[in-house]
């Protein structure tokens, strides 16, 4: 195991910078996605595989856990996009079949009901059993990543000491744990966290807390805070929500995704 934080001021110097947010780039037609439907504990699931139809052959599998919002269209759109990066992915539902709302207190009642990690993990060791079970996918080579609330369970996940090739990467993401102290040295998972500096629903406190007990485990993690961004910088349109600290910031956007696509290439090798 080895240490690697990282704290930028993330003036990255990307190629470009399009003028759209980095979820409504186009991904090749061959890319198709399908609704997957399954049971735990007697409950209804539906998530969500895509794939590369041009593509034959095994490759990498990426989960990916939605936001508080539920299993919604940007969440699908990104699992298209890993698609279009040559994955498998897989976006798990955490809340039920046809669970999603707009509504930030209908949110927060539906991820706050799953906030017990030990039911979360559950769920989550479901979708990788799933994703890993895909005939397109070589389940030798396994990441995730996870927005918001979808990050917490991220976290979770490499706490919990589950090892994954890929690593997993959270993007604004609940950062404090019950399990953080015990779980840091069971970390054998590399992990990526992006931050948004500003972001006012994670307590300055709780980030110093995950970076210093992480950094004193000697865990793998990479930590990008991105200064200026606020709570959902990947998000187009989070800002209509009206919830102050609630944005989107293209800088971030951009070089959040870039540094995804850099840390999968580099650990799927």
């Amino acid at each position: 195991m080895f240490q690697r934080i990282l704290i930028l001021s993330c003036l990255f110097v990307l190629g470009y910078c399009s003028s759209v947010p980095s979820a409504e780039l186009p991904v090749k037609s061959s890319v198709e996605g399908t609704p997957f439907e399954y049971k735990l504990d007697g409950k209804t699931y539906e998530g969500y595989f895509a794939v590369d139809k041009s593509v034959s052959g095994k490759r990498p599998g990426v989960l990916v856990i939605h936001e508080w919002w539920g299993l919604s269209d940007y969440t699908k759109q990104r699992a298209k996009q890993l698609a279009d990066l040559g994955y498998v992915a897989f976006a798990m539902d955490v809340y039920g079949k046809g669970v999603v709302t707009t509504d930030h207190n209908e949110a927060g009642k539906l991820s706050g009901a799953n906030g017990d990690p030990k039911a979360f993990l559950k769920k989550i060791k479901k979708a990788l059993e799933i994703l890993k079970a895909d005939p397109n996918v070589d389940p030798t080579k396994i990441g995730a990543i996870g927005y918001c609330f979808g990050g917490k369970g991220i976290v979770e996940l490499a706490l919990d000491g589950t090892e994954l090739k890929g690593g997993v990467v959270s993007f604004h993401g609940m950062l404090s744990s019950p399990n953080l102290t015990s779980g840091s040295k069971k970390i054998k998972t590399k992990i990526l966290v992006h931050h948004g500096a500003d972001d006012p629903f994670i307590p300055k406190e709780a980030v110093e807390t995950f970076v210093k007990t992480l950094t004193e485990a000697k865990a793998p993690l990479t930590f990008i805070s991105h200064p200026g961004a606020v709570h959902g910088f990947t998000r187009p349109g989070a800002e209509k929500h009206g919830l102050p600290g609630l944005a989107y910031n293209k800088k971030a956007d951009y070089a959040s995704f870039e540094s995804m696509k850099a840390f999968f290439a580099e650990n799927f090798k």
